[in-house]
């Protein structure tokens, strides 16, 4: 009597247990790519992409530039419950007013630390004596190319604030309980923030 064969193992999912491998894998072969569209900000490409199991290639529009820098600025004077700069703007592609950590475009050739650094003194005129790694993401890779590089700045100090002719910034100073309590109300809708502010909390819970 044959035996019945185990659905997950035949077309579902395979279940994890203990420690999921991360495996990144080789970049799929472009066959082709055309540059369709160019702004001083972004390049949009139309690459015919042989995936790996596919057949014939596929077309895939990326979105494609130097890539951006987040900056989650800290005054962790109070331990508990440390305050987390928090800018208000304008964002005309949400069609609303957004609360989000400072962040900007690394500039061709530029440092991303440099660039953070630089972004910071723009838009909220501080500066930072200590700087650290906090992670780094793909905001939207299913199109768009751009990976976003988070830094913890702590140990501020103000300064005067030089934002482009374009950005109207107003700046605040929130607990990062209560950020966390906006968060959790789904009134902080900025994907950097929500990254950087989360990841942050629960490090710190942890004690790192």
């Amino acid at each position: 009597m044959a035996k019945k064969k185990d659905k997950k193992a035949v077309g579902g999912p395979e279940v994890v247990k203990g420690k999921l491998k991360i495996k990144p894998g080789k970049p799929a072969k472009v066959v082709s790519s055309e540059l369709t569209y160019e702004v001083p900000l972004f390049k949009v490409f139309a690459d015919q992409v042989l995936e790996k199991g596919a057949q014939k290639p596929v077309r895939r529009d990326i979105i494609r530039h130097n890539g951006s820098v987040v900056i989650l600025a800290v005054d962790d004077s109070k331990k508990k419950d440390p305050l987390i700069v928090i800018e208000r703007q304008y964002r005309h592609a949400a069609g609303q007013f957004l609360y989000e950590v400072p962040a900007g475009k690394v500039d061709a050739g530029e440092d991303r630390l440099a660039a953070a650094k630089r972004e910071l003194i723009e838009e909220t005129g501080l500066r930072a004596k200590k700087w650290k790694e906090l992670t780094r993401y793909f905001a939207s890779p299913g199109f768009l190319g751009e990976w976003m590089q988070v830094y913890l700045a702590e140990e501020l100090t103000p300064g005067e604030a030089k934002p482009e002719p374009d950005e109207r910034i107003q700046i605040f100073q929130v607990r990062l309980s209560e950020i966390l309590r906006l968060i959790e109300g789904g009134e902080i809708r900025d994907g950097k923030t929500l990254v950087s502010v989360m990841l942050y909390a629960r490090l710190q819970k942890k004690g790192k």
